[in-house]
């Protein structure tokens, strides 16, 4: 009894730990506040992007990019509020596109034909989360 009473309270105890763990991993990548947390994804994703290639921090900020698109896709997808906003799906769009090439292309430089691209629709989506759109 006391066997099966210890192996209990010891699964409990890691459930929630490892529960509490990832709640605060998640917590910190994403404020919770739409318009804050599109603008700082913006600037990110801009900065990764128009890093030198074949610099250590390209690749660090590549890594950075590749999990801040995955917690904000995560984070906002089931909103339904805001699923219907043209700021999220521009957003959508361009995140779509440069996870694309990073999955594709994970060595190879960002091509000056996405980059401008990018640069199209972030601005689009700053113009729509400012308006509330």
């Amino acid at each position: 009894m006391k066997r099966q009473l210890a192996r209990l309270l010891s699964f409990v105890l890691v459930l929630f730990i490892s529960l509490m763990g990832a709640s605060a991993a998640y917590a910190d990548a994403m404020s919770g506040d739409y318009k804050q947390d599109t603008l700082t994804v913006i600037e990110t994703l801009r900065t990764a992007i128009n890093l030198p290639d074949g610099t250590p921090e390209k690749l660090t900020a590549q890594t950075e990019a590749r999990k801040l698109i995955n917690d904000f896709v995560a984070r906002y997808r089931r909103n339904t509020s805001l699923t219907r906003l043209s700021s999220f799906t521009t957003m959508r769009t361009a995140l779509n596109s440069l996870a694309g090439h990073y999955s594709s292309y994970p060595n190879r430089p960002v091509p000056q034909k996405l980059k401008d691209r990018l640069e199209t629709e972030f601005k689009q989506a700053e113009v729509a989360v400012n308006r509330g759109n």
